[in-house]
């Protein structure tokens, strides 16, 4: 597996991986990617991170067991999670000397062109003075939003809004297998694919757990979009050691879904 060379890179980690399976904050976890991405920072890279967990942390402060369905649950769910986990973020990060900054966003903010514009001009700005920008859907104030995608599309979008060129997508899988391999164990890794390829999206189908309401062929729908400005993705283990370093440096980790040529 190979990459080209790039600088932009757009980092997606899901809700299982950010609260350990609904247990609470994965510290370590978050802490290992923090001192990737400063390893990379200092490499002369920008890094943007996406990343899912509000609902999942705030299901686990008010001792919920089950993903609610009703709409303003979740959103209160949001709205309490929100707090440790920007704290979380910014501690993890400080650790390794560098900023970030939160920056709460919607589908809305990113269809409407001037929205978008100021969107971009301060994400362009905080990567521009070396600080972190940690991404979130402002579940707060959505609604279709936080039914499904886990923020698979949101990071997909900043991809096309920062025109990245790299969007890393971070689960608890491998990466893109054949089948299921939890039900199939003759599923095998698909190492390497072009965006669009509509086997792809066969291959996925399925949600994802109870903690994250992703699921494989969001990440597959993610990357067909990341590809529309140029940008390849690569879906790895975030419990992978040094998966981002490994990423960067071409290492054959997870899928590759190369945007097409031209």
């Amino acid at each position: 597996m190979t990459t080209q060379p790039m600088k932009r890179i757009v980092v997606k980690v899901g809700s299982s991986l950010v609260t350990n399976n609904g247990d609470g904050l994965d510290r370590a976890a978050i802490e290992r990617w923090a001192e990737q991405v400063a390893v990379l920072l200092q490499a002369g890279h920008q890094l943007l991170m996406v990343s899912s967990g509000a609902i999942a942390e705030g299901m686990q402060r008010l001792t919920w067991h089950e993903r609610p369905t009703a709409i303003h649950q979740l959103q209160a769910a949001a709205a309490v999670g929100q707090m440790g986990l920007v704290q979380m973020y910014e501690s993890c990060f400080a650790h390794f000397n560098l900023q970030s900054a939160q920056v709460l966003l919607t589908n809305a903010d990113l269809d409407h062109p001037e929205r978008r514009a100021n969107a971009k001009a301060t994400l362009d700005t905080l990567l521009g003075l070396g600080v972190v920008p940690v991404i979130n859907e402002n579940d707060t104030v959505v609604t279709d939003e936080i039914k499904f995608g886990d923020n698979d599309h949101l990071a997909a979008l900043v991809v096309n809004l920062i025109h990245a060129d790299l969007l890393i997508i971070l689960t608890d899988q491998g990466g893109l297998f054949t089948a299921d391999p939890r039900q199939d164990q003759a599923a095998t890794l698909v190492t390497e694919a072009s965006a669009g390829d509509p086997s792809l999206e066969k291959m996925a189908g399925g949600v994802g757990s109870a903690i994250s309401k992703g699921g494989m062929l969001t990440k597959i729908l993610a990357a067909k979009t990341a590809a529309q400005t140029g940008a390849s993705t690569v879906i790895a283990s975030g419990h992978e050691p040094q998966v981002l370093n490994q990423i960067v440096a071409g290492l054959p980790i997870g899928t590759l879904i190369k945007a097409a040529a031209g």
